[in-house]
């Protein structure tokens, strides 16, 4: 449900507004009813089939936009929303989710990496980054192919992840703009912090592959969805939501709170992991939902704090 109903209908939704095309909305209805469906108790096949039309509807959008403007990170996102495609059909047609996680997976990874891959034309080019980008996309594809618990699988996936880190840590414009002030600052923290779980989850898959050991499978999972993905959502957050939802979130420094209570649930899941302690598990899921609840109270704070700030701060200004 994480996948599909929350991460797939926000990127189903941002994909909408920017073609600007009425049928393109019919991606995030899907998700949704497919989301509510799976609350509501129906079968997971019968959700699964709206899911399918979520992702499709998805494709065609990514596919659109790719023709409109034909780059490496419209291909990107398009490879991405086939990968959502495929292994919704999976789901749909009673596979198990270990057994198609990977592709669910890598539609989060390459769609955000093509996000990331648009704004590294910012920055200087370094020689030989788009062919490693390329390389490590394929691995991830291929590891989801042969899918996570086989051990082949999961060395191809891992090995895709830590290639891919690498390419975002040497290529992405966040090592600029950690320098910063601000919200800048904030994103850039976001990422980076978010790409060092995305590593985290290529060596667990290589050095602990789900095939041998639950522990692999599990913070593999946690790292890209949790430590990646999310931290992915609250630093685009302040920028995506104005322009999907008209919904304003000005960025405070407060917001840094629910974001080390994020990365903090992560690394409380892996260490109870490596230390075979089960309740740490239970208070990981909890720290997790404590910074999804923090977040926008922490935002709504931002503003309100903001709005008492900039009268004083003009008056200071007047000489």
């Amino acid at each position: 449900m994480l996948v599909c109903g929350v991460f797939g209908t926000l990127v189903a939704l941002e994909r909408a507004v920017a073609l600007g095309q009425a049928w393109a909305f019919l991606g995030p209805a899907a998700s949704v009813a497919g989301t509510a469906g799976l609350l509501a108790g129906l079968p997971p096949e019968a959700a699964g089939w709206a899911y399918v039309l979520a992702a499709a509807t998805l494709c065609i959008a990514s596919l659109r936009t790719m023709q409109l403007q034909p780059a490496p990170f419209t291909a990107s996102l398009a490879a991405g929303a086939l990968a959502w495609l495929y292994g919704s059909v999976m789901w749909a047609r009673g596979a198990a989710i270990p057994d198609l996680v990977g592709w669910w997976l890598a539609f989060l990874i390459l769609t955000v990496a093509g996000e990331r891959l648009e704004l590294s034309r910012l920055t200087p080019q370094r020689r030989g980054g788009l062919p490693l980008y390329a390389a490590a996309c394929g691995l991830l594809l291929a590891g989801a192919a042969c899918g996570l618990t086989d051990r082949a699988g999961a060395a191809l996936a891992g090995t895709g992840l830590l290639t891919l880190t690498g390419w975002l840590v040497r290529h992405d414009i966040a090592v600029r703009t950690v320098r910063r002030d601000g919200q800048a600052r904030f994103m850039a923290v976001c990422m980076l912090a978010g790409y060092a779980w995305l590593g985290l989850a290529g060596l667990a898959l290589v050095a602990q592959p789900p095939s041998e050991t639950a522990f692999g499978y599990d913070i593999a999972l946690h790292a890209v969805l949790v430590g990646f993905v999310m931290s992915m959502v609250f630093g685009h957050a302040p920028i995506i939501l104005p322009a999907v939802a008209r919904v304003r979130i000005p960025y405070g420094p407060l917001l840094y709170g629910p974001l080390v209570l994020l990365h903090a649930s992560v690394a409380l899941r892996a260490g109870s992991g490596l230390a075979g302690w089960p309740p740490g598990r239970r208070w990981s899921g909890l720290l997790t939902v404590a910074a999804l609840l923090a977040y926008p109270i922490c935002a709504a704070a931002s503003k309100r704090f903001g709005r008492r700030l900039r009268p004083l701060s003009s008056r200071r200004a007047v000489p």
